[in-house]
């Protein structure tokens, strides 16, 4: 979340909206946010700390285990219109990538933009060439993109 913390002021100039959810109670966040993460990046986290404390969130996005009462780390890029557009649940030993992240949101805003008439191979990034989803491109992408 430090991480994250760091980059917000890019999300936000993305327009992007962050909310971070646990099963931890609001009194575990502010110790945590407090004593740990305002160490790590200055002021600690901008964006609200959820608690779900019974799991129903984490129910409904397929991150709660059952058996140990936990949610595993998710991360969800939703669109304006409320559609999930990207998923990444990873265990705790592994770290997510913010750069991944924003990568991600420049490019479904990209396609977004063009309406789906353009799409962003690979690693795109911002200027990068695009594909032209259709007919013409079947069988051709391999003349137009290179990875």
């Amino acid at each position: 979340m430090a991480a994250v913390a760091a980059r917000y002021q890019d999300l936000q100039d993305l327009g992007v909206e962050i909310i971070s959810i646990s099963v931890d109670s609001v009194f575990v966040h502010k110790i945590w946010n407090d004593y740990e993460l305002s160490r790590m990046v200055e002021g600690g986290i901008p964006w609200p700390m959820a608690t779900d404390a019974a799991g129903n969130v984490g129910k409904v996005y397929g991150v709660y285990d059952e058996e140990s009462g936990v949610e595993m780390r998710g991360r969800f890029i939703i669109d304006p219109d409320g559609v999930i557009q990207a998923i990444e649940i990873l265990t705790p030993p592994v770290g997510r990538n913010i750069v991944e992240a924003i990568r991600q949101v420049r490019a479904f805003q990209h396609v977004r933009n063009t309406e789906g008439k353009e799409a962003t191979p690979a690693g795109w990034e911002p200027g990068a060439s695009t594909l032209k989803p259709g007919p013409d491109l079947v069988g051709k992408v391999c003349e137009v993109w290179k990875p």
